[in-house]
């Protein structure tokens, strides 16, 4: 074949590409098409043995031992542990036996459960070789490419719940994917409960802030589920912070119980900064990290055995130079390793950080540190990735050019996790017999029978030459990202939902809202 002729073959090839991928994009932006969640197919690191692993869990049983942990402005949550053995010093000081809280887990928490989406279809199974990709979390500010960083509004938050049910990557709709500072800060749970209810059918988070709020979320379940079905299933989580070290605020703990009381998944997650809220250490900021969030894992069995639970784990570092947290360093990567066996190990699902970053625009820093905590939480085996896309300044602020930069990023672990195939197309032996020595692959009927499902495509990423970017108008990635997000929004259509029930939650927000003054602290 000749120069020319190659040449021609190979763009005529590129162009059914081209055309194919435009296809898929253009599904894409109609409805969510990936799957519900991921099957891992690939094995997770193990990078402690059996000696390492147990001296964690002994670190780990001396300091709730030794040291104990304080519930502040809960007697209930401190009654439930007296009963089940601990000792109390002082009011709130609890120290549990060596193996009792970890006893208490393997006693009655599922290994895994499903947390039931309104769409079955779109419904997750949280725990064994199963992870569930969610957006961001917690973000006072948003930023975009035309606005810049301003504090977040229910739209924001209306706008990336309809971001996250478009990413096929995306598996679940999060809980505070960004704050609505304009609406009260007592009332604002509901507000945002309800958008994950109407503008999305994917699985959701609920409110944390105080176990009235939480109560709350859980009753708009039933009116949306059915009090029965809330009953017997899980269909929300709370995500719920240790005030590390070593102390459970009454409020969070309240809120444990309150979701456990109703068979609702708390998610019990230490925050710990290395050199700040733990020590400089790595084996030593885990075993804290571990002991934390055993305790809360165990609180929640107390309240009420067999309820579902998640482990979780925020263990980062930080510049000792200036204080300022920092994300994508080798330590936390090292950490999450060996989280994951110890949950594992322990029989409980669990929850990691996800596309973590310090930098303050979508640039290289933010892609590299992302990079760096994404793929250690992935190898760890984590069940539940929070802050999967999104995340800038150390959680401050929440973007929409990174979010759908890192749903991209997403969409590779779906490759990832499904192995290497070794069947008789994956060896393609009728491919070389076709082609021969010294000609290429290109127009082969094994190419063409493959060429939409070989290879991962990042939507985001320009492949063209330099010339053809140039022509294009040399957009980096940042501009495409900022296209893309408008893009998704602007052929948003919102999954039905009951009318009887869309009115029923609006009925139940209206009265709650209407007994209580707006709260602006």
């Amino acid at each position: 074949m000749t120069d020319k002729a190659m040449a021609d073959e190979a763009a005529s090839s590129r162009k059914s590409r081209v055309s194919a991928r435009e296809a898929r994009k253009a599904q894409r932006a109609v409805r969510p098409s990936g799957p519900a969640y991921i099957t891992r197919t690939i094995p997770p690191y193990a990078l402690l043995g059996e000696e390492g692993l147990e001296q964690i869990e002994r670190h780990a049983d001396r300091l709730l031992e030794e040291v104990g942990l304080e519930i502040r402005g809960d007697a209930e949550a401190i009654q439930l542990w007296r009963q089940a053995g601990a000792d109390i010093t002082g009011e709130s000081r609890v120290h549990v036996p060596a193996g009792l809280a970890r006893e208490i887990i393997r006693r009655s928490a599922p290994a895994e459960f499903v947390q039931h989406a309104r769409n079955p279809a779109r419904s997750v199974r949280i725990g064994g070789n199963s992870t569930v990709f969610a957006p961001s979390y917690g973000s006072p500010f948003v930023s975009d490419l035309d606005r810049g960083r301003r504090y977040g509004t229910l739209e924001d938050f209306h706008n990336f719940v309809k971001l996250a049910y478009l990413a096929p990557w995306l598996h679940h709709s999060g809980g505070t994917v960004c704050e609505p500072v304009d609406v009260p800060v007592n009332k604002r749970h509901l507000d945002m409960v309800y958008a994950h209810m109407r503008w999305s059918d994917k699985p959701f988070m609920g409110a944390v802030t105080n176990a009235a709020r939480a109560a709350d979320s859980i009753e708009m379940c039933r009116i949306l589920f059915g009090t029965q079905f809330v009953a017997e299933h899980c269909v929300i989580l709370g995500n719920v912070n240790v005030n590390s070290p070593l102390v459970l605020d009454g409020e969070a703990s309240r809120v444990i119980r309150t979701y456990a009381a109703a068979n609702q998944a708390p998610v019990c997650v230490p925050f710990i900064l290395g050199g700040a809220m733990g020590p400089v250490t790595t084996a030593g900021a885990l075993a804290q990290c571990f002991a934390e969030a055993v305790f809360c894992v165990a609180l929640a069995q107390l309240e009420r055995p067999g309820s579902p639970a998640i482990l979780g784990n925020f263990l980062s570092s930080m510049s000792l130079r200036s204080g300022a947290p920092t994300f994508g360093t080798p330590e936390p990567a090292l950490a999450y390793l060996v989280i994951g066996q110890l949950a594992r190990r322990l029989g409980v699902p669990l929850r990691c950080g996800g596309n973590l970053c310090a930098a303050k625009v979508s640039d290289a820093q933010a892609a590299s540190e992302s990079a760096n905590s994404m793929w250690p939480a992935f190898f760890a085996g984590a069940n539940f990735i929070l802050h999967s896309a999104g995340w800038l300044e150390g959680g401050l602020a929440m973007s929409y050019e990174k979010f759908v930069m890192d749903v991209d990023q997403c969409g590779a672990f779906h490759t990832v996790a499904k192995g290497m195939a070794l069947d008789e197309n994956a060896f393609a032996l009728a491919a070389f017999q076709e082609v021969g020595p010294g000609k290429h692959f290109l127009g082969s009927a094994h190419t063409l029978a493959n060429y939409e499902t070989a290879f991962y495509d990042f939507e985001l990423a320009d492949n063209n030459s330099f010339e053809q970017w140039c022509a294009e108008g040399s957009q980096d990635q940042l501009v495409r990202a900022n296209r893309k997000w408008k893009s998704l929004l602007s052929g948003y259509t919102p999954p039905a939902l009951d009318r009887g029930k869309d009115q029923a939650l609006q009925e139940f927000i209206a009265r709650r809202k209407a007994a209580m003054p707006d709260d602006i602290a």
